[in-house]
């Protein structure tokens, strides 16, 4: 694909086209589902449905959703079912009225040059498409034909509107778009401003926008009640802080959006080490109106706990040239180590922040050298 021809870097994540990836450096718990993919399906299976008839009263969202193949299938079959009904219908109309013996100049058909299935069956078409090659056409002489006539036209009018807006619906899908919306492969925890910070970074490679595009955040875990009710997917909502402070995101550039892990997290109590062993999943939406088609997308992936790497920050992808900025999206999921707190941000906070934090290193680490001196005068005396 894309990826192995070198066009898309690997060191980030299409939304719907993660499986191309090779070898990713990653690699789940055994025995742990994810709850959405790296490509943004869900792994969910649906069993057990005994209401299979609730499908059927929404056919047009039914259709859509098939398979391609099958939506061909139906839409090939949905024709020649019609055609062959009316032609069915048109021949024995022509049997009633007797027009399949009778020659005479005196005798007017109901359908003209009707002399068999196959000619009632042709005329079918000629009526349903709209074709008319001008040889077989109706008369005055059969009311019943008339009212035939003006049936089939519009059943033929309803399946083309169907199946017709049905294609258009599937070509047209917001996950199409959902396409070129990147996600890094890796989340990042490390200090910004100060404080612990979960970041992750997000991209659009087309440049038709996003209008009003929309992050959020979920963490998904196993939790139990203090009545003792085990919840097996407790999805938590985490606050965004968007880098541009408002409700939406300005998705012209690659962005990095950060969540301040505060009292209010569910990542609070976490440290490196209670990461590696938790169960836990954040999942990640964004959603937008495509600027060209005015449908809504969204492109989700998930990240595990081998996924999110505690120190480290993304790289910058922006610079400025010739009076214009350029995106470099080869460092797209590139990160770097930086100083980061080894403890989990209640402890952090716990502690007096990152400057007391600092404070209590330094003042830990100053006696020690002032002994190794002491200890070295003693020595030399």
């Amino acid at each position: 694909m894309l990826s192995r021809k070198g066009l898309i870097p690997e060191d980030y994540l299409l939304t719907r086209l993660a499986e191309d990836v090779l070898q990713p450096t990653f690699k789940a718990k055994q025995g742990k589902a994810r709850f959405v993919g790296k490509n943004g399906t869900c792994n969910v299976a649906h069993t057990n449905i005994r209401e299979q008839g609730r499908f059927l009263q929404d056919v047009f969202t039914t259709l859509v959703d098939l398979k391609w193949l099958h939506t061909l299938i139906i839409f090939t079959m949905s024709f020649l079912c019609s055609w062959l009904l009316f032609g069915m219908i048109w021949w024995l109309v022509a049997f009633a009225h007797g027009d399949l013996g009778e020659t005479g100049d005196d005798f007017v058909p109901c359908v003209t040059d009707i002399h068999s299935f196959s000619s009632a069956f042709l005329f079918s078409i000629e009526v349903q498409v709209t074709i008319g090659f001008g040889g077989r056409m109706i008369t005055e002489e059969c009311v019943s034909a008339i009212i035939i006539l003006i049936v089939q036209n519009i059943v033929g009018l309803v399946i083309n509107a169907i199946m017709l807006g049905c294609i258009f619906m599937k070509t047209a899908q917001a996950h199409r778009r959902a396409e070129t919306l990147i996600f890094s492969k890796h989340a990042v925890i490390s200090l910004r401003n100060s404080k612990l910070c979960f970041m992750i970074r997000i991209g659009d490679l087309r440049k038709s926008m996003i209008i009003s595009a929309t992050v959020r955040m979920q963490v998904v875990r196993r939790s139990t009640t203090e009545e003792g009710e085990v919840v097996p997917l407790d999805q938590i909502d985490i606050h965004m802080d968007n880098p541009v402070g408002t409700n939406g995101v300005f998705l012209v550039s690659p962005l990095i959006i950060c969540h301040v892990i505060d009292k209010s997290s569910p990542l609070y109590e976490l440290s490196p080490n209670d990461l590696q062993h938790q169960d836990l999943e954040v999942i990640v939406v964004l959603e937008g109106v495509v600027e060209t088609t005015g449908i809504t997308t969204q492109a989700r992936t998930s990240y595990v706990s081998e996924e999110i790497l505690w120190g480290q920050r993304f790289v910058p992808t922006v610079s400025e040239d010739d009076g214009m900025y350029a995106v470099d999206y080869s460092k797209f999921g590139n990160t770097v180590k930086v100083p980061t707190p080894c403890c989990s941000a209640k402890k952090l906070e716990e502690a007096g922040g990152v400057a007391r934090f600092k404070l209590n290193e330094g003042v830990t680490m100053r006696p020690s050298v002032r002994r190794r001196r002491g200890a070295a005068m003693v020595r030399r005396s």
